[in-house]
């Protein structure tokens, strides 16, 4: 076993923040929307060509469409949950652009970590597995946005961590 004399700063047993994962980064987007834009503008020509004008407006509509889609995805994005494990607490900290920010603190020595991974899906078709952290009548769901692998990754790392937490501390060196 290591020891080593604190310095007054708080130790940092765990820290994670977890963001939703998204598949498609901004450089893709931008090649994506440029393959729609010049595809509605093939288009468009061949029925301007054939006489159908009053088409063309239409094919501004699903680019606007998809770029719209994009930009609500990429803001939902922004979101992430902070879970840090200090000397004191364990804090959880939720950021959403939609909602103001939440935060729950628990005592570490009676947290409970509790991992499922059920097979079903939910009415949204999301993977119902969870990792729930709770402590005397008070829980918080993490990492819901997480895959299936990350969630059991996340759960198993949180728990070594507080594992580290509940190790005795070192005795005090003698004076003298």
């Amino acid at each position: 076993m290591v020891c080593s004399t604190g310095t007054g700063a708080v130790r940092v047993f765990f820290d994670a923040i977890l963001h939703p994962h998204r598949s498609l980064g901004r450089g893709g987007f931008r090649m994506l929307m440029a393959v729609v834009v010049a595809m509605n503008i093939i288009i468009a020509g061949i029925f301007v060509a054939n006489g159908a004008w009053p088409v063309v407006p239409f094919c501004g509509l699903d680019v606007l469409a998809l770029w719209l889609a994009f930009r609500v995805s990429y803001r939902s994005a922004r979101q992430y949950e902070r879970v840090r494990l200090t000397d004191s607490a364990l804090t959880v900290q939720r950021v959403h652009w939609k909602v103001p920010e939440r935060r729950w603190s628990f005592h570490p020595y009676w947290l409970r970590v509790s991992h499922d991974e059920r097979a079903e899906h939910d009415r949204r078709g999301f993977a119902a597995g969870h990792v729930m952290l709770s402590s005397h009548g008070q829980s918080v769901r993490v990492g819901s946005f997480l895959s299936p692998d990350e969630r059991s990754a996340f759960a198993l790392a949180l728990g070594d961590a507080l594992r580290a937490w509940r190790r005795p501390r070192c005795p005090a060196e003698p004076a003298g």
